[in-house]
């Protein structure tokens, strides 16, 4: 095989910037998720730390509604608004927002964790199931203790996953991630870089993901 082919038939890279607690990033992952499947094309994907609102608490005292609400300064019946849709959207692609008990949170810690296991190779799993974590078991994903308990529920070491957070030993590398977003102008998540040409914001629907990465395929034959 020459370079020339073996560069066309090597998986696109796909770079996702992306926050634990947006919930159009869990609805851009299954539509994304979709669009490799109906397409056919393989990908090699790496998630990348984007924090929404890096100054909120740990513990936060409020509602993801308050939240908003205080951070965007809108009316709570706007935001309620806002949420039933995002909710809607999410429960027509099979996930079940439980934002009655979610807990609002600072996620810098569970960014390190995703960096974790990426040096494990399993930062895709890890994604996945922070994401769920958060939006449908309600679990905490900002406290060291809850972080480590869902890292062990899929099979990581407890003690380890606790002494490397509390070293903040992948901190420099979630800064790096969100330094390199403003390099690229990126404001919001989820963001995805194709093949390091193409740019798309937002939780698109599934036809637009595929149709960008066929053109990705397509230009690299040219």
């Amino acid at each position: 095989m020459n370079e020339t082919a073996a560069i066309a038939n090597e998986p696109v890279k796909v770079d996702i910037w992306s926050d634990v607690q947006c919930p159009w990033c869990y609805i851009g992952k299954r539509r994304f998720e979709a669009a490799i499947e109906s397409s056919g094309i393989a990908v090699d994907i790496e998630y990348h730390s984007f924090e929404l609102a890096p100054d909120t608490p740990v513990e936060y005292d409020g509602t993801p509604i308050q939240f908003l609400s205080e951070r965007k300064g809108l009316p709570l019946p706007q935001v309620e608004e806002m949420l039933t849709r995002v909710t809607d959207i999410a429960t027509s692609l099979g996930l079940d927002y439980n934002y009655e008990h979610i807990h609002q949170t600072n996620t810098v810690k569970a960014h390190e964790l995703l960096h974790y296991a990426k040096a494990h190779g399993r930062q895709l799993e890890m994604k996945e199931r922070l994401l769920d974590a958060y939006f449908i078991k309600t679990e905490h994903v900002g406290r060291i203790e809850d972080l480590a308990d869902i890292a062990a529920s899929i099979g990581f070491d407890r003690d380890d996953v606790v002494q490397v957070l509390e070293s903040s030993e992948y901190l420099p590398a979630v800064k790096a991630d969100m330094e390199v977003a403003m390099q690229y102008g990126i404001q919001g998540v989820p963001f995805f870089v194709i093949d390091g040409k193409y740019g798309v914001s937002g939780a698109q629907e599934s036809e637009t993901f595929a149709n960008v990465l066929t053109q990705a395929l397509t230009e690299r034959d040219a």
